[in-house]
């Protein structure tokens, strides 16, 4: 899980050094699509296969499945590392071989969770849990600094680090994982994946394609495509809702949501991701794009500064994650998960009332606190999850709770993302006009950069690029040099997107507030009424579920 996560976030780091190494813009509209896809792909593959991928693990095995998408995920990572091509093919075969080492992760993910259930008796589940999930955290903010260090030496790296380790780690998987858990041989249910997965995919490709800009507008939300991809993505969904409760073996048990331990479970873990989902991607821009700048740190250094300087956030949740697992086993989860949501929430409050330029030790007391509360909700609530299902429906189960988490993360990115670009786009095509008027860029030529898309100016700081420069190009030449070294020095463009960043930072602070909120809710009433972890409804039962065979 760690190996996978790390690669996950590794990508994100990487990427100027990656299409620097193929010789791609990523900033050109053109290319934009590439951008996207390099950063979306993972996620949607996931989001979309982990639930039939487990599954395959309640009918054929869930160690067999596991060291399945082990092996595939390592060979994925070797013919990633030796991407020889440049260009549009290099862009191709990366994203294509990206999406299959997704397949990979959607084995592992689907399984793990599902193998260590199996493996752990009811009071020692939060601990087994949570030192995956701890894994699971933890490695993508690892791979930030891991992608920061390695890139720049040389970007096939990032692939090659993980090499070793799946080799070992396929031999060693294959040699000492068996079952414990009854396989339960059924039909596939066809109807089931097809529609589950075209209608999935239509809907992520439509958030990842809602970023971009259409026509006169900032994003692509008013895009036939993307709407065409949405509403039809929803409506396919609808129908592979219909054709699970009428099939004898459903891809998606509707039923298991009848348990309201794990229904409610799962609603949290949604709102839960949801809230956090873009967090990372929001934090590491403005790091990137403001904070580090200000503080004297080149556009070039600033993804890998800005993993550093989200450790602590790291390091919150390995403290709390395995310890909450622990303690949630004796004394039940409810406390945990409920306070840690909430717990989380005030980190969000908190955080809208910094400064944008803040004071670092305050910021990282908040990322500690934010990553406490996080641990605090994940093991007790995976456990409390999976110890509600029978027995016969683990893999599945489990598969459909990474399916709401990973599509979480998306809808998360493509809300957070949305928010700032709109909290942008009001105020900074005037901030830039006037700053570079005011510094002797032609008011033709100022007005006509003002008009680019908020979008471009948000993925320049996210690459590590210098927006200015990249704006202006070789207009540059033409300006007096004291000017131009002003306009693309450490502080004209984070003092330009200040307020108009803060403004959107606000609002979507304020939405991972009450997605906060609302998970904290669904986990105190969903805890079961016993209390305890791992005690199932006396109504529900491996009885009052069908056996999938």
């Amino acid at each position: 899980m760690l190996i996978a996560t790390i690669n996950s976030s590794i990508v994100l780091i990487a990427l100027p050094d990656i299409f620097n190494g193929i010789g791609i813009n990523p900033l050109d509209p053109a290319k934009t699509s590439y951008l996207l896809w390099m950063i979306m792909g993972f996620l949607i593959v996931t989001a979309v296969l982990v639930v039939s991928f487990g599954r395959l693990g309640d009918m054929y095995g869930r160690a067999r499945m596991y060291n399945l998408g082990f092996l595939i995920f390592t060979v994925s990572s070797i013919l990633l590392a030796v991407t020889w091509m440049t260009g549009d093919a290099a862009a191709l075969w990366l994203i294509g071989w990206r999406v299959v080492q997704g397949i990979g992760g959607a084995f592992l993910m689907a399984n793990s969770s599902a193998i260590l259930t199996d493996a752990f008796p009811t009071n020692q589940r939060g601990l087994a849990l949570g030192i995956n999930g701890v894994a699971a955290v933890a490695g993508s903010f690892l791979g930030l600094v891991v992608g920061g260090v390695l890139a720049p030496i040389n970007w096939h790296w990032i692939f090659l680090v993980s090499v070793p380790f799946g080799v070992i780690g396929t031999i060693w998987a294959y040699v000492k994982l068996h079952d414990t858990s009854k396989r339960h041989r059924a039909r596939m249910d066809w109807g089931g994946n097809i529609t589950f997965a075209i209608g999935l995919i239509a809907v992520m490709v439509a958030i990842t394609y809602g970023l971009q800009p259409y026509g006169g507008h900032s994003m692509g939300w008013t895009s036939p495509f993307v709407l065409t991809a949405l509403i039809g993505g929803l409506v396919v969904l609808g129908v592979f809702a219909w054709i699970e409760q009428r099939v004898e073996n459903p891809l998606f048990n509707l039923k298991l949501f009848r348990i309201r331990v794990y229904m409610l479970g799962n609603i949290a873990n949604l709102m839960a991701s949801l809230g956090r989902g873009g967090l990372q991607f929001i934090l590491i821009i403005w790091l990137q794009g403001i904070w580090l700048p200000q503080h004297g740190y080149s556009y070039e250094q600033t993804p890998l500064w800005a993993g550093i300087y989200m450790l602590p956030m790291t390091v919150g949740f390995l403290i709390a994650a395995p310890l909450s697992g622990l303690l949630s086993d004796r004394r039940g989860a409810a406390f945990f998960t409920t306070g840690g949501m909430i717990i989380t929430a005030l980190t969000f409050f908190l955080l809208t009332e910094l400064p944008v330029n803040f004071p670092y030790p305050m910021f990282a007391a908040l990322l500690v606190v934010n990553g406490v509360g996080m641990g605090m909700f994940t093991s007790p609530n995976r456990a409390e999850v999976m110890s509600a299902l029978p027995g016969n429906a683990r893999g599945a189960g489990a598969g459909m709770t990474a399916t709401f988490q990973n599509s979480a993360m998306v809808l998360s990115i493509g809300i957070f993302f949305s928010l700032i670009i709109a909290g942008l786009s009001q105020t900074l095509p005037t901030a830039m006009s006037t700053g570079l008027t005011a510094h002797g860029v032609p008011a033709d030529a100022a007005n006509q950069l003002a008009q680019l898309p908020a979008v471009a100016v948000l993925f320049a700081a996210f690459l590590g690029y210098n927006p200015i420069q990249h704006l202006l190009g070789n207009s540059l030449g033409s300006l007096p040099p004291d000017q131009a070294s002003f306009l693309t020095g450490h502080s004209f463009f984070p003092s330009l997107v200040t307020q108009p960043f803060a403004d959107g930072l606000h609002i979507a602070f304020w939405f991972a507030i009450i997605a906060s909120l609302i998970a904290a809710a669904a986990s105190w009433f969903g805890r079961p009424r016993s209390g305890k972890v791992g005690v199932a409804e006396p109504v529900v039962g491996e009885q009052a579920i069908p056996a999938a065979s």
